[in-house]
């Protein structure tokens, strides 16, 4: 469908090439190894990211992680929740602070909420972590990588796609033949440009310099801990993320420095004094020792892609949604499309679904980069409460900016109006740093999923801000504590693992006989979960008998994303209810044909 100059006889053959080896890439071509599905990875660069960029790490991603047996070892290298709660807002690390919000789950009041969503801890990891652990495991299960392999070009046919790539070292140019083509090169993106994909938003709306940079800063934060800190600096609301920032990149000695700069005039030189310069101005004195290890502008993008798939080739990740690194969405968001895409590739490549499955990736998971990427960049308008707070328009005016700052330390009705203004504005970061409901409430709507005939659950509490777990078609299967021998299992263990399953409880036997015998017939595996008294996995807190939504007798047909296909609430009529039902739910998932 998109023309490349004429490639070269293919040299290289897969069932899945992936181009880049960001978090898309990366956890794209690890789900696709341990699914036991053939996948070459390809990256123009030669190594993996040297920046620690996105690193954010959010529960929906870490049970993916779990899925893939990589949980623990993201632990034992990443900055762990505790770490990454009290969010900062200050005039400078050495100067005075306006307020802070808990964050990320961390506070008292929000904890509850995140431990009864998931058995995963959020974390701090940033690219220069993960990246490693998702390649390293895809290459322990098979996958290959080669870097220093630039994307030049595809050209799809009936069969397959033929990308024409070059070996960055010698010059050489040579063609891969796959069955199908992963997108996942970043903002960038010379696979979503050939697509021809559209986008929507207004592309690039701000600049932002990183400088990464080490220096030992226990002194200021070693007791506010956090992964940000936010300054308002005069100027610091222009362009950038609508203040200044130091990100903690390990505590307390890596830092990332965030500043702005004016996207049409192009960014500055960052020469040494550039760069200390900044670097004093945030942290609030000079009586500091630091070592630079990089520093690069970027652009603040709002820019999303409506189509996210033709043919035979996918995109995922940043080449799909583009927006400001506020509210940790990136490196999660693409992490979770390719969690989406892999079992639906597998199954495709395996014979056990037909190709019009894929068509399901579009469906599910361009709404979501619509809706990331609206509100990373509302995050960052919200920022501009702070100074409206103030009752500023902007930090142009220095004296005006110092004089609004004393006021609120001011007795009397203007210091409290300050005051109260200020912990208003503050508090509203919620939307940015306690977002539960953005990273969880996911409803998929495709013909991947079988409707049960009743409207979605109404939002009881806030959808951004707050996780509400249901078994709704089309939503992730809640999780909840059970027992099997004695010993606590979540229910999101029952499931996953690149099959799909049946979740019953007593009287539901017909559905895991039902289950075992289509599973024969279809040349597919599904895992039989019984949940009750006397079956494999016990009730004992009698939770899940109000998260399930279901009788007993009832069935949850998972996929293995973990997102509840279908759902027949009641016991069946008979063992041959129970079988025809069940097929009708595979073979529509799975896009199969009636016989």
């Amino acid at each position: 469908m998109t023309a490349s100059p004429t490639p070269p006889t293919p040299a290289v053959t897969t069932d899945v090439l992936v181009v880049g080896s960001g978090p898309a890439g990366a956890s794209a071509v690890l789900f696709l190894a341990t699914y036991g599905t053939s996948a070459l990875l390809v990256t123009k660069y030669s190594r993996l990211s040297d920046t620690p960029r996105a690193h954010i790490t959010n529960q929906r991603t870490m049970e993916a992680m779990r899925d893939m047996g990589l949980e623990d070892r993201l632990l034992r290298e990443a900055t762990p929740w505790e770490y990454m709660g009290n969010t900062t807002f200050c005039t400078s690390l050495a100067g005075e602070e306006l307020g802070r919000i808990p964050s990320w789950g961390t506070d008292t009041v929000r904890h509850a909420d995140y431990e009864l969503q998931s058995p995963c801890t959020m974390l701090d990891a940033p690219q220069t972590i993960t990246e490693p652990v998702l390649v390293q495991a895809a290459q322990e299960r098979g996958a290959h990588v080669r870097f220093d392999t630039e994307y030049l070009g595809h050209v799809q046919d009936e069969e397959g796609v033929t990308t024409t790539v070059r070996d960055r070292l010698t010059g050489a140019q040579y063609a891969i033949r796959s069955k199908y083509l992963v997108g996942s090169d970043g903002a960038r993106s010379k696979v979503a440009a050939d697509l021809g994909l559209p986008f929507e938003g207004p592309g690039a709306v701000g600049g932002a310099l990183s400088i990464v940079f080490e220096a030992d800063l226990s002194r200021f934060v070693a007791h506010r801990p956090s992964v940000l800190y936010w300054m308002l600096r005069p100027g610091a609301e222009k362009e950038g993320v609508g203040l200044g920032v130091l990100r903690m990149i390990k505590p307390w000695t890596e830092w990332m420095l965030m500043w702005g700069y004016e996207v049409a005039a192009g960014p500055p030189e960052l020469t040494d004094d550039v760069v200390r310069e900044l670097a004093v101005k945030l942290v609030g004195t000079d009586d500091f020792q630091m070592r630079v290890k990089s520093r690069s502008p970027w652009t603040v993008n709002h820019h999303f892609a409506t189509t996210i798939a033709r043919g035979r080739v996918f995109c995922a990740g940043d080449a799909i949604h583009r927006h400001p690194p506020t509210n940790g969405l990136g490196s999660n968001t693409s992490i979770q499309d390719s969690y989406n895409l892999a079992w639906k590739l597998a199954h495709v490549l395996s014979g056990a679904a037909s190709p019009a499955l894929l068509e399901t990736y579009d469906a599910e998971r361009a709404p979501v980069a619509r809706q990331i990427v609206e509100r990373a960049n509302q995050s960052i308008a919200d920022t501009g409460k702070i100074i409206t707070a103030l009752d500023l328009t902007d930090t142009t005016d220095v004296d005006k900016l110092d004089a609004q700052l004393a006021l609120r330390k001011a007795p009397g009705p203007e210091g409290e109006k300050v005051r109260a203004a200020l912990r208003e504005a503050i508090a509203y970061k919620a939307y940015e740093f306690d977002a539960h409901g953005v990273e969880h409430n996911h409803r998929y709507a495709s013909s991947a999923v079988v409707p049960d005939g009743t409207p979605m659950p109404e939002f009881r509490r806030d959808p951004q801000l707050y996780a509400q777990p249901t078994t709704w078609p089309g939503a992730k299967i809640p999780h909840t504590w059970v027992t099997r021998e004695g010993h606590r299992v979540s229910t999101l263990d029952l499931v996953g693992r690149g099959r799909f399953s049946v979740v019953t409880g007593i009287g539901g036997e017909a559905w895991l006989e039902a289950a075992e015998a289509l599973g024969a017939e279809l040349g597919l595996p599904i895992t039989p979960v019984a949940i009750g008294p006397g079956r494999e996995f016990e009730d004992p807190y009698g939770t899940w008998a109000e998260l399930g939504e279901i009788d007993d007798g009832g069935v949850l047909l998972v996929r293995p994303d973990g997102v509840v296909a279908a759902r027949h609430r009641s016991a069946p009529s008979s063992p041959q209810a129970a079988s025809d039902w069940l097929r009708d739910a595979l073979v529509t998932v799975l896009h199969r044909a009636a016989g």
